[in-house]
């Protein structure tokens, strides 16, 4: 059939065009729709507008419905996500078509892909927040004045604001800076001078902030027009710009007062510069800036110049920091210290090297120092000497000065220790202790403190010693160091430590006894109710099917029996060092054996199991313990059901900051909280009237659980179900 012109002009237009009955079924489709679509007309041709959108928004919906009363309609920014992720935004043109009944026969939809044009504009709508640059244009026929919603912001304006040119020029601080932008906009209309100028305004909020002003005018046939540009928030620089001239003023000041003196070596010249202050320094005169150099070297001291001279080159090679001391003979023979610093500095106008520093007199410090040195001989004759352990220790923490008698206790050698701060080889419980005493002496309140303390040997064990602790200050009273002395006392806590060993591990016997006793009493019941219960199905069951049904459970039980007695043996194993025992245990396969080894009770009861525990989850476990917990939480759980409902048990595991949780909810009876939150875990504590209930469970729960460093917490309300969570190390 020869295709009308009608169809040839939608097959072949150059859009996107799709024709829709009534019912929003296509009827026909532009090839390019088809080829953006990658499909065809088959694809197409009958089938819902919906099925082939089904993203379709319900607001698109209601124009659609719209539309098919006879109108039309066109939107733009409809957003779309597609299959690999991209987002596409389109405009569409909506109109209704009339068949030859004159009525409405369905809608004619055309759409334009505006995705890099929406694009382009979100870049440059980031680009101007980034920058926090907005617009603004004021228009001097109708004196209309538009403002982006960033110059808004950067005036403290919400975004509903209706600026005016009166209002606008009133945010400028009074005075120079509001006499200046109005100077600013007179000159541009009149002679049509644009301008870049940094004003201050005052915000909304009374802030003075400085921005950057541009602004250009624009005519018509000789006439102003419109003025136009943008508003940049330069508050942050232009403040810091203003910081560093005054800070460079002040340096000025400070090198004339305290009489340091700024040079600069050109490194391809090989020519020396210096200040007034530097000449002053060395007693020298003005020299031509090659001869400086040399005159420099001849007032070295001999025995310095080598040494200084190569630190110049070597800090200019590697691009190191020129950093020393040295010696200068004066005219009149007199000798001063020198302290100079210079750093290597590249020119970004000329391109040319400079290393520049600067250098001062140190000769009365060093005297002070070398006055110093001698008395601190003698005090090293002692420190080195003494069979306490003695060290001096930085108000940072670190070591400045250890004796050997302090290494042999630690069991390091002198370089290892110093590499270390005391923090480091202190052991966790004594440090705050160690630490409030340092604050008070810090704090001035003591001037020295004594304690017992541990620190780690280097091969990891304890050593015990008595602290005392000493605070030196310098000359202005200010704090310098600490000094303290260590006397180890490892062998008389060994002593102490051996005899209270004993005694534990009798009490540790007898709590691991009564403790075994209970799980045996608590788990065995369990399986020989359940083993009870499917030999009775079994005695009254004459289905051969349900028969053996009967027999596969009862065989399941009697191994979850007899892996129960295994774990219990290894309880028994366990008792003295549970943490010693710890092994990777599958939370899921522990939970799957305590589920079989009580099917029949679970059957019986109509339980619902929801279970979301992954295979590779791992924990660091005693089996006999976990498999205990589990048992009893799920016994726990019928045994306490609400007789209203159908118990629904829901457990779940995650992960968190190195730990497994375990969640176990149910929707039984609960326990209220406000009565009995501090003895739930309680031995021989119950909360229902129950026959079987012996308040030994939860007890032996939280106990198995913190023996393996776990732990236990339980939220519960009345009537509505009890949810335990339990917190287990991973295994590694």
């Amino acid at each position: 059939m020869q295709k009308t012109h009608t169809n040839i002009f939608i097959d072949d237009a150059p859009i996107e065009i799709g024709v829709l009955d009534v019912n929003m079924h296509f009827v026909k489709c532009s090839k390019l729709w088809l080829s953006k679509l990658g499909k065809t007309e088959k694809d197409i041709i009958g089938k819902s507008y919906y099925d082939v959108f089904p993203d379709t928004t319900d607001e698109v919906k209601k124009i659609h419905e719209y539309c098919l009363l006879g109108s039309y309609i066109s939107f733009d920014g409809e957003k779309i996500i597609n299959k690999a992720g991209k987002v596409q935004w389109f405009n569409y043109k909506i109109n209704s078509w009339k068949n030859e009944k004159d009525k409405v026969g369905g809608l004619i939809i055309v759409r334009e892909d505006i995705s890099f044009k929406r694009n382009e504009e979100e870049y440059r709508l980031k680009a101007q927040r980034v920058a926090n640059v907005g617009g603004w244009e004021v228009n001097l026929i109708s004196n209309e004045v538009y403002w982006t919603n960033i110059t808004k912001q950067i005036h403290g304006l919400d975004d509903t604001y209706v600026p005016s040119l009166e209002n606008g020029i009133n945010f400028y601080k009074e005075g120079y800076h509001r006499e200046k932008i109005v100077s600013l906009i007179s000159e541009a209309i009149s002679n049509g001078t644009p301008w870049d100028e940094e004003l201050i305004i005052v915000t909304v909020t009374g802030e003075e902030k400085w921005v950057r002003a541009i602004g250009r005018v624009e005519y018509v046939n000789g006439k102003a027009v419109k003025l136009t540009g943008t508003f940049q928030d330069i508050d942050e620089k232009k403040r810091a710009d203003l910081e560093r001239s005054e800070i460079e003023k002040r340096l000025n000041i400070a090198t004339k007062t305290a009489n340091i003196g700024v040079w600069d070596y050109d490194l391809a010249r090989q020519e020396l510069n210096c200040d007034y202050e530097t000449l002053a320094l060395y007693g020298a005169e003005k020299f031509t800036h090659k001869s400086l150099y040399d005159a420099w070297k001849k007032i070295l001291v001999e025995e310095d110049k080598e040494r200084v001279i190569n630190e110049m080159h070597f800090a200019i090679q590697n691009d190191d920091e020129f950093n020393t001391e040295f010696r200068i003979r004066t005219k009149n023979g007199k000798v001063k210290y020198i302290k100079s610093i210079g750093q290597l500095h590249k020119d970004q106008n000329t391109g040319a090297v400079k290393m520049i520093g600067a250098n001062w007199d140190i000769t009365e410090y060093k005297q002070v120092v070398l006055k110093l040195d001698k008395r601190k001989e003698s005090f090293a004759g002692v420190f080195n000497n003494s069979s306490v352990g003695m060290a001096l220790i930085g108000l940072d923490g670190k070591w400045l000065k250890i004796n050997k008698s302090l290494c042999n206790s630690l069991g390091y050698s002198k370089k290892e220790l110093m590499s270390l701060t005391f923090q480091d080889v202190t052991h966790p419980d004594d440090y705050l202790k160690d630490l409030n005493f340092l604050d008070e002496l810090i704090a001035g309140k003591i001037d020295n403190y004594q304690i017992e303390k541990r620190y780690f040997h280097k091969k990891g064990h304890t050593v015990f010693v008595i602290l005392s602790v000493t605070k030196v200050t310098k000359i202005d009273g200010t704090l310098s160091h600490f000094i303290s002395q260590v006397v180890d006392i490892t062998s008389r806590k060994e002593a102490e430590e051996k005899v209270k060993a004993v005694l534990k591990i009798t009490a540790d016997q007898n709590e691991s006894l009564t403790n075994f006793a209970h799980i045996v009493s608590h788990n065995l019941r369990s399986h020989s109710t359940n083993l009870s219960m499917l030999t009775g199905f079994l005695i009254n069951e004459t289905d051969p099917e349900e028969r053996a049904n009967l027999i596969n459970m009862l065989n399941e039980s009697s191994d979850s029996l007899d892996e129960t007695i295994t774990h219990l043996n290894e309880v028994v194993s366990v008792k003295l060092n549970v943490l010693g025992k710890l092994e990777g245990v599958r939370i899921l396969e522990t939970f799957d054996s305590v589920r079989k080894s009580i099917i029949a009770l679970l059957n019986e009861n109509n339980v619902i199991l929801n279970i979301q525990i992954p295979k590779e989850f791992v924990v660091s476990a005693v089996p006999a313990y976990l498999e205990s917990i589990l048992l009893n939480l799920l016994t726990n759980s019928i045994k306490y059901s609400s007789p209203k409902r159908r118990l629904v048990i829901d457990v779940k595991t995650r992960r968190e900051r190195g730990k497994i949780v375990l969640t176990f909810s149910d929707n039984g009876l609960g326990i209220d909280m406000k009565r009995h939150k501090h003895k739930i875990f309680g031995m021989y504590k119950t909360f229902h009237k129950h026959k079987n209930s012996k308040g030994i469970g939860l007890f032996i729960t939280k106990s198995q659980i913190e023996a393996m460093n776990g732990k236990i917490e339980v939220e519960s309300s009345v009537d509505i179900g009890t949810t335990f969570t339990l917190y287990f190390n991973c295994f590694k």
